[in-house]
């Protein structure tokens, strides 16, 4: 079977993976911070074709050169001034942040408000809570404007308004915003707000809106005559996508190349973006000598700043290069490098395409089974994602059993990319799916079956009439020809093979491959120069020795000379060496005495903390046992029952200590065994029987006895309360007791039954009882949040942090 992974499918699957970037990004001022976070993400998620969202782009742009995200969307209220909370809110304290906001007023009210809908409205992913976060503060913004009687304010809370809109999927509402603040600006003649306010609602408008490009242009036209170049080459930048999703890839090209120029008068070192999409279309073009400079350029700019975070890219668009004219070895080293590299930075998932590059480049050598071995390996750690990976999956699959001819399992593969094809039908997607069906074409015409073949034929047709965008290559030419053959119109098939030929020689020959052995010396440019310039030194060195050569046997008695005074001191070095060896040794054996010394000196110590938490036991079951001493002579009551309270509380303490005594970790408790053996405890001291039960779910936690203690406290009182309260007049019932994880190192204590619950007219009293005062105060040492309701009974949940400061007011008891 012919091999059906030509040149422009190799590198259209790699299209997707990220670029290289230098990290030197302190010499920039915050436009350009802004520039670069802007045209990093708008590269990741045009890159990505739609595998992530335009939010989580900019979050891995801003993690990637360690820059705040929130850069990327304040430039309408903050000019590089303090901002008040902005510090909180990169950090992820928005708690904080919202009790500064009642502190606030005036325009650090607004910003704060601007900044706490930003960071909800932008988060990556749309979940319906942020959305609705986001909602409510940059409503507030909006009343706060409209207080303040300052346009600033209120158009930018306005435009704010209008992103949420469209994240919310009404744009319609959004758009009336928009226009409302572009109108008022034109009528107050301000340039500056117009150019936002048209650079906002342009970004969001759908690349093949036939408005967005008309009103980039206008917002380009207004930050070039306010002298804000890099506003200008951003929304430049947009219009270039524009071109390139909308099929005019050489109006797209050209502004590429003006790009990179208008990057270079700006003194804007990172032109990776530019030059490896320059790279992509060059290639696609067959221009093969402007397609090795740049994607080498990329690469020597990579290796010599040592910045590999988007290298995966770089490496992958120099492999896709090799790969085209036939240097497969080469290839296949390079995509290894981006697979390596993409690993191990941040994972996006885009180095995904490097690896299918990599199995293209083994098939094509005609190693399918090696190939196939490679796809089961990597995809059992590292299974695809997204529905665009796992079809170039299943197609690279197909591939490989086809050139096996096993087509049975080819057909397999190529109908399982079938289906994940058919739910892409972005115009980002277009040409790998448009390939993927030419590919299916090409199969079914190999193996005579015109009808099918056909089938997927009009598929590459029907995808090419929608999006507006001609499909041609060698494999689907191919295609044509054989099911007009098969089909008996040898005219069309006499066309279609001519048009193979001419594909065929546009991407081979001997000239071609002639221009990438010479241009192939380029990629180790660095370490070839510095070869050269040592070998030129080594050349001049021979020369000058052989005309010294007459010098050397008038000066070879004082070289020997020379040697033997060499010999003389070596041997002196060594008896030192010996001497400093055995001083060595000396002080390894003291170190190695003084290490089994503190080794002694350690177990005494837990030793001694095992008999301590032993002796405090002894000591907390004697204080039980005088309690229940004493209260043998009392008959009061309440007084009875004090003392029963209080023995269950210094069990509790005592349990802890006598576990720490038991278990060779004296530094933590395992809670579940704990807590059951305390509930226990508790069931038999009341003499329960089975008139209340308990359900205990506790999940597998190991906490120290600063949290141990509080928490077995806790548990007591609220379990007293409701074995004595919930369930009068000999009621039964059940009580649940549940600690689970609910974040990291955050948990949640919860303590309900079904009971009767308490009376909320009387809540106030029992919030002042002893019981509820000890459970708030333990509640206030774990620095935990308390919360009381009825629901069929009484849920008292706590919810509390591992790391926490211990109240200052408890310190010193």
């Amino acid at each position: 079977m012919k091999r059906i992974l030509p040149f422009s499918f190799l590198f259209l699957i790699t299209f997707s993976t990220l670029a290289q970037v230098s990290p030197a990004v302190a010499k920039y001022n915050l436009p350009k911070k802004r520039l670069l976070i802007q045209s990093c993400s708008m590269y990741l998620y045009n890159a990505n074709q739609g595998a992530i969202d335009a939010d989580s782009a900019v979050v891995v742009a801003c993690k990637a050169y360690k820059l705040p995200v929130s850069l990327s969307y304040n430039e309408g209220f903050y000019d590089g001034t303090k901002l008040i909370g902005s510090d909180l809110i990169e950090k992820g304290n928005i708690n904080s942040a919202i009790r500064l906001l009642a502190k606030s007023n005036g325009e650090d009210k607004i910003k704060l408000l601007l900044e706490l809908g930003s960071f909800y409205l932008f988060k990556p992913g749309t979940k319906p809570e942020d959305l609705k976060n986001a909602k409510t503060y940059i409503d507030k913004a909006v009343s706060a404007g409209s207080e303040l009687k300052e346009k600033r304010w209120q158009h930018q809370s306005l435009l704010l308004l209008g992103k949420y809109y469209y994240q919310a999927n009404n744009p319609a509402e959004g758009k009336k915003y928009f226009l409302q603040v572009i109108e008022e600006c034109r009528k107050q003649n301000d340039k500056k707000g117009l150019a936002e306010a048209l650079d906002a609602y342009g970004t969001l408008l759908f690349n093949l809106d036939p408005e967005k490009e008309k009103i980039l242009q206008e917002a380009v036209s207004l930050y070039a005559s306010l002298n804000l170049e890099e506003k200008r080459i951003e929304n430049y930048m947009k219009i270039t996508t524009i071109y390139f999703w909308g099929g005019k890839v050489n109006e797209a090209k050209k502004r590429l190349y003006q790009n990179l120029a208008d990057l270079r008068k700006i003194g804007f070192t990172h032109q990776q973006f530019a030059e490896t999409t320059i790279t992509f279309i060059e290639l696609g073009q067959h221009n093969i000598p402007t397609a090795l400079y740049y994607a080498l350029k990329s690469v020597k700019r990579m290796e010599a700043e040592k910045d590999y975070t988007f290298g995966d890219i770089f490496y992958t668009r120099l492999g896709d290069v090799y790969n085209t004219y036939g240097h497969n070895e080469e290839a296949l080293e390079l995509y290894k490098k981006s697979i390596k590299i993409g690993q191990k930075t941040l994972d996006t998932g885009t180095w995904y395409k490097s690896f299918l590059s990599a199995v293209a480049a083994l098939s094509i050598k005609k190693k399918d089974e090696e190939a196939l071995a490679y796809i089961n390996t990597v995809t059992a750690d590292y299974p695809p994602k997204s529905i665009f990976d796992k079809m170039l999956l299943a197609y690279a699959r197909a591939n490989c059993y086809g050139s096996l001819k096993k087509y049975d399992l080819a057909e397999k593969y190529f109908i399982e990319m079938d289906s994940y094809a058919r739910q892409l039908n972005a115009p980002e997607t277009f040409r790998e799916v448009t390939h993927c069906y030419a590919s299916m074409a090409y199969f079914y015409s190999f193996i005579n079956n015109a009808q099918k073949a056909k089938f997927y034929a009009d598929k590459v047709f029907a995808l090419s009439k929608i999006h507006k965008k001609p499909y041609n290559s060698e494999i689907f030419q191919y295609s044509l020809y054989k099911i007009d053959s098969l089909n008996g119109n040898y005219l069309g098939a006499l066309e279609h093979y001519r048009n193979v030929k001419k594909l065929s020689d546009s991407t081979s020959g001997i000239n071609k491959n002639k221009q990438i052995d010479e241009l192939k010396i380029d990629y180790e440019t660095a370490s070839k120069e510095q070869k050269i310039k040592l070998l030129n030194k080594q050349d001049k060195l021979q020369k000058s020795e052989l005309q010294k050569s007459k010098l050397l046997n008038s000066v070879s008695i004082w070289s020997l000379i020379l040697l033997l005074v060499i010999i003389a001191l070596l041997f002196n070095r060594y008896r030192l060496k010996q001497r400093n060896h055995a001083k060595l040794e000396i002080k390894e054996k003291e170190i190695n005495q003084k290490n089994i010394n503190l080794k002694h000196l350690l177990d005494e110590k837990e030793w001694l903390l095992k008999e301590i938490h032993h002796r405090v036991k002894n000591n907390l079951q004697t204080v039980i046992s005088l309690l229940n001493s004493q209260s043998a002579y009392l008959e009061n009551d309440m007084a009875l029952s004090a003392i029963k309270n209080s023995q269950h509380r210094i069990h509790s303490m005592s349990l802890i200590h006598q576990k720490l005594y038991n278990s060779e970790n004296i530094s933590t408790i395992n809670m579940p065994n704990y807590i059951k053996e305390l509930v226990e405890y508790l069931r038999e001291s009341f003499s329960l029987g089975q008139r209340i039960r308990f359900e205990v779910k506790v999940d597998p936690l190991e906490l120290d006895v600063a949290h141990a203690v509080p928490l077995g406290l806790i548990l007591n009182e609220a379990i007293t309360n409701s074995i004595k309260y919930a369930f009068p007049e000999d009621r039964t019932g059940m009580i649940y007791v549940t600690l689970a994880t609910i974040g990291e190192n955050k948990y949640l204590l919860t303590i309900s039954d079904n009971g009767i619950g308490f009376d909320t007219d009387l809540s106030n009293k029992k919030a002042n009882s002893f019981g509820m005062s000890l459970i708030k105060g333990l509640t206030d040492d774990l620095e935990g949040k308390l919360t009381m309701e009825n629901n069929n009974g009484t849920i008292l949940k706590i919810e509390f942090s591992q790391e926490f400061p211990l109240n200052q007011k408890r310190k010193v008891i």
